[in-house]
């Protein structure tokens, strides 16, 4: 039986699409009827951006700007189909920790009460390829109950997975795991499936879900908004309906075995051979 509110984290190489898709499923299951509470722990703090149309001030911005304590008006505001958004944010470049931004909003969190407030969901948004302790935060302090990788079937996209991998392994335990599974972002053909499905058996992973690339996607993305908004009929909104169904009701979980670096590129040589061989 499931505990709530239902606590999900998303992880995956900056780039690859993670936080449309965080935020999309976030749209979806609030569309569903379901209480969502939004946490863009990305330092681009773009997380949440076409869930509000605009980027919102994070918390790391507010307790710059502010001398007296903050409020929860501060910090939360509302986005599409009801979802209500955080963002964290984080340092300047080059300068300070990425982890500060979530570790400064941890606290305000907590001292305002915000996670207590009835959600049915709770999304985080996190970084996956900078390997600072900060980014582990919401496993090592239990935020979540599950972390779902999301990837494309690009060796560089499944390089930073696997180290998130281990990072799964780190604090989670074989009574205890976190990952819920895979899910491969703008794949373009079989092959790239293929590929995917090779990296989940050698990592004791499963794929939980497949969106495939969508001019849609981007469209909604460049407009500030959701595929859910502007094309609630097309495919790329069913795809998100059908994920964000899944992902509710998912209950397994994975004990992932992480490929060391000689069997990654092991593996990166023997699958990415095959892909270019069968080039016309």
């Amino acid at each position: 039986m499931k505990n709530y509110p239902l606590r999900l984290a998303f992880y995956g190489k900056g780039g690859i699409g993670k936080s449309t898709v965080a935020a999309h499923i976030s749209a979806a299951l609030a569309q569903a009827g379901k209480r969502v509470l939004h946490i863009g722990c990305d330092p681009k703090s773009d997380s949440t951006r076409c869930l509000t149309k605009s980027r919102i001030p994070t918390v790391l911005q507010q307790l710059a700007a502010k001398e007296e304590a903050l409020t929860k008006a501060d910090i939360l505001y509302p986005g599409a189909f009801g979802v209500s958004c955080i963002e964290a944010g984080g340092p300047e470049p080059g300068v300070g920790c990425a982890g500060l931004g979530i570790g400064a909003m941890a606290d305000e969190l907590n001292r305002l009460g915000i996670l207590d407030e009835g959600w049915d969901v709770i999304i985080y948004d996190v970084l996956g390829d900078v390997v600072c302790g900060g980014f582990a935060m919401p496993m090592r302090r239990r935020f979540i109950d599950r972390v779902f990788l999301v990837t494309s079937a690009d060796f560089m996209s499944l390089y930073a997975a696997n180290n998130i991998m281990k990072a799964l392994l780190r604090y989670a335990t074989p009574e205890e795991p976190l990952l819920g599974g895979l899910i491969l972002n703008r794949y373009k053909d079989i092959s790239d499936i293929k590929i995917a499905a090779a990296f989940a058996e050698k990592t004791n992973c499963g794929i939980i879900g497949a969106l495939k690339e969508s001019s849609q996607l981007r469209y909604a993305d460049y407009c500030k908004e959701t595929v859910l908004s502007l094309f609630p009929k097309r495919m790329a909104a069913g795809q998100i309906r059908a994920l964000a169904l899944k992902l509710w009701r998912q209950e397994k979980a994975y004990c992932p075995v992480f490929m060391e670096e000689s069997a990654m590129d092991n593996f990166h040589q023997q699958i990415f051979k095959k892909a270019v061989n069968s080039i016309d």
